[in-house]
C-alpha cells in the first residue's frame, strides 16, 4: 500500500525560492553552467526513479533481505537490476570529478536526490552513498595513480567504494583499532584485521568492491594521531585499471541480522594480509577520512527526512480516507456515519508536527549542502573559510536534529494509521525500523551532540556560532521593512536570545566542572536544532510571502506553507524555553547517582 510520490514542489521551491541556486551555482566557476532549467530535468528524471524504480522493491526487498552463505551476500530480487540501472543512468557519477569520468555537479542537487532515494528505499540508497563517499575521499587524497586506476570504474557504477571505521572494541574511539599495515617493498601494505558494521561490505551489485580501511603502520605514534587510510580492493586491479582476476585476502565473515534496513549488507570484514594502497599521508587516516564523514553524516540526516516524507505522505492520505467519530463542530459528511479523521485536531498536530519538520528539516540540510558547496567550489578564499566554519558547526546539528524528528514523524505516522499502521502493509512500521539506525550511525546522535557542545562551541569559544549569527542577522535585516514577516521575526529573535544565553551558561561554567559539557550537550544540540528550524523557517516564509503576491502564484500551496510555518512558530518552537532551563540547570542532578544506585 506504501506509494511513494517525489515531493518535486517542495524541492523546487526550496531550491528556487529560498535558495536561488542558479544566482548562487553561477557565482562559482566550477557550477556556473548548473541552470534552474538543468536542475529541474535532473530532480524530475530523480523523482521518476525513486518513484518507479526504488520504491517498489522496497517492502519486498525487506521480507527477503540480504542472505548470506559460503562468504557471499545476495541482495533481494531486484536490487542487482536496479544498480544496474541507476548506474546506467549516470546517477554514480553526479558530484564526481569530471577528470576521471565525473559530472561535477554541486552537493546541493544530490541531495535532494539522496532523500528521495531514502524515502523510497533506503537500503537500496546506502549502496550508493557508501560509493559516493568513497569516489569523494579517494579524489580529494589518493594519488593520480589511484585516482585513475579505480574512480573511473567507481563512477561507472561497475565497482562500488565502502568505508571500513569500526571495529568490535572501538567504535566512536578510533584511536583503539588495532587493523595493522605493513609496508612492502613495491609500495605496497598488507592490511590485517577485522573491521564490524560495514555497509555494502559484500554484495552482488558491481563486479568490484573498493574498501576504503583505517589501519595503524608498525612504527605509528598512538591514538588517533597514528592512523592512515588505504585502498583494499575485493578483486586485484593492475596498471590500468583492468581486473586481474586474483581475489584479494579480504572476505566477509559474516552479516548482521538487523532492526530494519536489511536489504543493505551490513558485513563483518576479515582483511588477512590483504593487498593495499596508502591514500595520502601516512598517520592522516582520520582527517582524510573526515572528508568523507561529513558528506555521510549529512547523507544520515537525509534518511530521516526522506522517510519521514513518506510517513507523512501515507498519514495524510489515510488521514483523509479514513472515516471515524464526528468534527467537534458537527458533522461534515452528514451522508457519511463518521467523518474523516483529518477533522480532528489530535490527528492534524500529529501530521502538521510532521510537515513542520519535513520542510525545515530538508531546508536546513540543503542549507548545510550549499556550505559544502561553496567550500568545495568557490573562487573566493574568505567565502571558502566561512562555509567551512558554517559546514563544522552545522553537520553535528543536521545529523542528529534531522534524525531524531525523522524517527520521531514515522512514529507519528504509524500513530495516525492506528492497528493499521502497526501491520506490515502499509510501511509505516518499516520505515519505523529503517529510520531508527540513522539516530545510530555515523556517529550516534550523543557523539554529534557533544562534538556541537565540546569542540565546536565550547573549545571554539562560540566563535563557530558568530559566523551563524552574522548570517542571520543579514538574513533579519534584509527582511525588516516587510510587515507580514515582523511576528516571525520576534519569535526568532526570542529564540536566538535563548541559544545565546544556554551558550553564554555553559561557557562560563565549563572550566569549573568538567561535567557541564556533557550534561548540556544534547539539549543544546536539540535547541540549536530548533532555532536552525526556525532559521528555516523564517526563510520559507519568507519566500511564501512574496510568492503570494505574484500573479503566476500558486495561491494554495503557498499559503499551506504560511499556515505550516505558523504551525510551528506556535506549537512546536516555544520549547527552546524549556530547554534553556534544561542547559543552565548543570550537572549535579546527572552525575550525583554512584554507579551501583543504577
Amino acid at each position: 500500500m506504501a506509494t511513494y510520490r517525489a515531493p518535486l514542489r517542495d524541492i523546487q521551491f526550496l531550491l528556487n525560492n529560498v535558495f536561488n541556486v542558479e544566482q548562487l551555482f553561477a557565482g562559482m566557476p566550477d557550477t556556473a553552467e548548473v541552470t534552474e532549467d538543468l536542475i529541474t530535468a535532473i530532480v524530475e528524471e530523480a523523482g521518476k526513479i525513486a518513484e518507479g524504480l526504488l520504491s517498489p522493491i522496497n517492502q519486498s526487498g525487506d521480507a527477503e533481505a540480504c542472505q548470506f552463505e559460503k562468504g557471499e551476500v545476495t541482495t533481494p530480487k531486484g536490487f542487482k537490476e536496479a544498480y544496474k540501472a541507476f548506474a546506467e543512468g549516470g546517477w554514480s557519477s553526479l558530484t564526481g570529478d569530471v577528470n576521471y569520468g565525473g559530472q561535477g555537479m554541486p552537493k546541493m542537487l544530490s541531495a535532494v536526490i539522496e532523500e528521495m532515494s531514502f524515502a523510497a528505499n533506503s537500503s537500496f540508497a546506502l549502496y550508493t552513498i557508501l560509493n559516493t563517499g568513497a569516489t569523494l575521499t579517494l579524489s580529494q587524497h589518493g594519488s593520480d595513480e589511484l585516482k585513475q586506476r579505480y574512480l573511473p570504474q567507481m563512477y561507472s557504477g561497475n565497482w562500488s567504494g565502502t568505508m571500513c571505521l569500526t571495529e568490535s572494541h572501538a567504535g566512536t574511539d578510533l584511536g583503539m583499532i588495532k587493523t595493522k599495515a605493513e609496508p612492502q617493498s613495491d609500495g605496497s601494505y598488507l592490511l590485517s584485521g577485522t573491521k564490524i558494521f560495514i555497509t555494502a561490505g559484500e554484495h552482488d551489485l558491481t563486479e568490484n568492491i573498493i574498501h576504503l580501511v583505517l589501519a595503524k603502520l608498525p612504527d605509528a605514534p598512538a591514538g588517533p594521531r597514528g592512523i592512515s587510510l588505504f585502498l583494499v580492493p575485493k578483486f586485484l586491479v593492475d596498471e590500468s585499471g583492468a581486473l586481474t582476476g586474483e581475489r584479494n585476502t579480504v572476505a566477509c565473515g559474516s552479516i548482521e541480522h538487523k532492526m530494519g534496513i536489511k536489504a543493505s549488507a551490513t558485513c563483518v570484514m576479515n582483511f588477512d594480509s590483504a593487498v593495499g594502497y596508502l591514500v595520502g599521508e601516512e598517520n592522516q587516516g582520520l582527517s582524510h577520512m573526515f572528508t568523507m564523514m561529513n558528506y555521510e553524516r549529512l547523507s544520515m540526516g537525509l534518511q530521516g527526512n526522506g522517510l519521514a516524507d513518506a510517513s507523512y505522505q501515507i498519514a495524510s492520505e489515510y488521514a483523509k480516507d479514513r472515516i471515524q467519530g464526528r468534527a467537534a463542530a458537527g458533522a461534515l459528511q452528514p451522508e457519511q456515519n463518521a467523518d474523516p479523521i483529518i477533522v480532528h485536531p489530535d490527528v492534524r498536530r500529529m501530521l502538521l508536527t510532521m510537515r513542520a519538520n519535513v520542510l525545515a528539516g530538508r531546508a536546513l540540510s540543503l542549507y548545510a549542502a550549499s556550505q559544502l558547496d561553496i567550500s568545495r567550489f568557490h573562487s573566493d578564499d574568505a567565502a571558502r573559510k566561512k562555509a567551512g566554519q558554517l559546514v563544522a558547526l552545522l553537520i553535528p546539528v543536521q545529523k542528529a536534529y534531522c534524525t531524531d524528528r525523522g524517527f520521531e514523524a514515522c512514529v507519528l505516522g504509524q500513530q495516525v494509521l492506528g492497528g493499521h499502521g502497526y501491520v506490515a502493509e502499509w510501511g509505516l512500521e518499516q520505515n519505523v525500523r529503517d529510520a531508527r539506525i540513522a539516530q545510530i550511525y555515523e556517529g550516534a546522535n550523543g557523539v554529534q551532540a557533544l562534538d556541537l557542545m565540546g569542540r565546536k562551541t565550547v573549545r571554539s569559544n562560540g566563535e563557530l556560532l558568530e559566523v551563524l549569527s552574522r548570517e542571520m542577522d543579514e538574513f533579519v535585516a534584509s527582511q525588516k521593512d516587510v510587515v507580514a514577516m515582523q511576528p516571525y521575526l520576534l519569535a526568532f529573535q526570542k529564540c536566538r536570545s535563548c541559544l545565546q544565553e544556554a551558550t553564554s551558561s555553559v561557557l562560563a561554567r565549563s572550566g569549573d566542572d568538567p561535567n557541564i559539557v556533557g550534561a548540556a550537550s544534547y539539549s543544546y544540540m536539540e535547541l540549536m536544532g530548533l532555532v536552525l528550524y526556525c532559521y528555516m523557517w523564517q526563510r520559507i516564509l519568507a519566500a511564501a510571502l512574496v510568492d503570494q503576491g505574484s500573479e503566476s502564484a500558486d495561491a494554495q500551496y503557498t499559503d499551506s506553507l504560511v499556515k505550516t510555518g505558523q504551525f510551528f512558530m506556535q506549537r512546536l518552537l516555544p520549547r527552546t524555553e524549556s530547554l534553556l532551563v534544561e542547559i543552565t540547570s548543570g550537572a549535579e542532578s546527572l552525575m550525583a547517582m554512584s554507579a551501583e544506585q543504577f
